[in-house]
């Protein structure tokens, strides 16, 4: 009976992700694909957890041997320039919307003023703000649309890159991005993944939750996050932190069938995905 009820869950995943992949996903973009010495390289895609600075002051060496990504608000921060990511993604729909919030605006214009040369992923239908010209920047896209169901249409689906496992935080695509342009290893740091240590509930019952990253947030921004998840009950978070950590196992998944690696090098990650490495 257990094998009954699977096999009809997954088969209603697996129609349900077709449909969302005929109305969401586009079909036109072209996935970006490195070449020259990018392809005898691995790539490590940085996070913004807290660990960042320590793997940044202590493996130096081993990140500029590599091909780096960046995510998020990492362009308003020193360690920008001072690492030059050659590959920068965005994902969530707040720095598309907001950009008339001084940390947004200052994001936008760090990148949009890049000296060397880089590659901003975006989301397949995001609109972008008028950047100014800049030989350097190289707009690419990729889809978002979830995907579920039977390995073989998840696997179709991930290798033509008309969906991902459900993207709940910006390291899903990060890392499934990673594997489509063809990078055999990839290197997770500042992946800390920590917040349930953060999490608690004050006797308004509002869900308060502190994300530490490796740059020390603006008074706007925690009260950005802080009003955010007060509007969600515990139990809608803790389903959250479960969708992107099932997402991270089916990565996994996926990674092998390929025979590639997803390598964690954050020191105490709550990821339990992928294997460890110390540097």
């Amino acid at each position: 009976m257990e094998k009954i009820s699977t096999f009809l869950s997954l088969l209603w995943q697996s129609m349900l992700s077709i449909v969302k992949v005929i109305l969401l996903s586009a079909w036109h973009i072209k996935r970006y694909k490195p070449s020259g010495s990018h392809l005898d390289r691995d790539i490590v895609i940085l996070g913004n957890g807290p660990s960042l600075n320590d793997t940044v002051a202590t493996a130096s060496g081993f990140l500029a041997s590599h091909d780096l990504l960046a995510v998020n608000f990492a362009a308003c921060t020193p360690l920008f320039s001072q690492l030059r990511p050659c590959y920068y993604l965005l994902a969530d729909p707040h720095y598309f919307k907001a950009l008339d919030q001084p940390n947004v605006a200052k994001m936008w214009h760090n990148i949009a003023s890049v000296e060397w040369e880089m590659v901003l992923f975006v989301p397949a239908k995001a609109k972008l703000p008028e950047l100014q010209p800049n030989r350097n920047l190289t707009i690419a896209r990729y889809n978002t649309t979830p995907v579920e169901g039977f390995a073989s249409i998840e696997n179709c689906f991930f290798a033509h890159g008309w969906g991902m496992p459900r993207p709940r935080n910006v390291l899903i695509p990060s890392i499934m991005t990673a594997i489509a342009m063809g990078y055999k290893r990839v290197f997770l740091a500042g992946a800390d993944h920590s917040w349930m240590r953060t999490l608690s509930v004050d006797d308004n019952n509002n869900v308060v939750s502190i994300q530490p990253h490796f740059y020390k947030e603006d008074d706007k921004e925690v009260q950005r996050i802080n009003t955010e998840y007060m509007h969600y009950p515990l139990h809608t978070i803790l389903h959250s932190f479960y969708v992107a950590f099932k997402s991270y196992f089916t990565i996994a998944r996926y990674a092998s069938h390929l025979g590639k690696e997803i390598i964690n090098i954050t020191p105490g990650s709550f990821i339990d995905a992928f294997p460890r490495q110390k540097l």
